[in-house]
């Protein structure tokens, strides 16, 4: 017998989806790599970006044994798309590109331009070679659900968590230094 296909998803839901994105960078502008794709990713047909947290910064998750990196600016911002997660994060990662991040191997934990993470998308969840939703990680990163708690602290986060965004920040066992700065970023004009 072979393999069961992967799940497939069509390349647009029956409703929109409300995506929930961590924005990070600790290379070159950060700001303006955060800003940047927030407009880039509200431009794409059929997305729009609706809600974005404050700039909050963080040390850097090294390598155990690695050298110390740049402090990480990091947001969340919620787009409304009908596109399916896998087509999201194809458009995330085009995005990424875009500003210079390096995805191969060599680029592994090392200081990035930008970074795209889908955290949720609605109340899907999604198990594939590309993508799990929610973020496999999500109860276990400050610098995440800080952003998230801000503008979305009341929304219950799927399997298997099962638990508001409110009380995954409260239970993380991440005791990194995280700062809401006076930086801000902006709403799109379409928003």
């Amino acid at each position: 017998m072979g393999m069961a296909p992967a799940p497939t998803y069509p390349a647009r839901s029956a409703e929109p989806i409300l995506y929930h994105i961590a924005l990070g960078s600790n290379l070159g502008d950060r700001l303006a790599h955060l800003q940047g794709a927030i407009d880039e990713l509200d431009t794409e047909p059929g997305c729009r970006v609706v809600g974005i947290s404050s700039v909050w910064e963080t040390e850097a998750h090294v390598k155990p044994g690695a050298p110390a990196q740049p402090d990480y600016l990091n947001a969340l911002m919620v787009c409304r798309s009908a596109l399916a997660p896998e087509l999201m994060l194809r458009m995330l990662l085009h995005i990424e590109a875009h500003h210079g991040r390096d995805r191969s191997a060599k680029g592994l934990w090392l200081p990035r331009p930008l970074d795209l993470d889908i955290v949720l998308a609605g109340p899907l969840v999604v198990d594939t070679d590309q993508l799990t939703l929610p973020h496999p990680r999500l109860a276990d990163r400050r610098f995440v659900l800080a952003p998230l708690a801000e503008i979305a602290a009341d929304v219950q986060v799927p399997a298997p968590f099962h638990e508001s965004v409110g009380y995954l920040l409260d239970m993380c066992p991440d005791t990194s230094d995280i700062r809401r700065t006076s930086h801000s970023l902006q709403l799109p004009r379409s928003a």
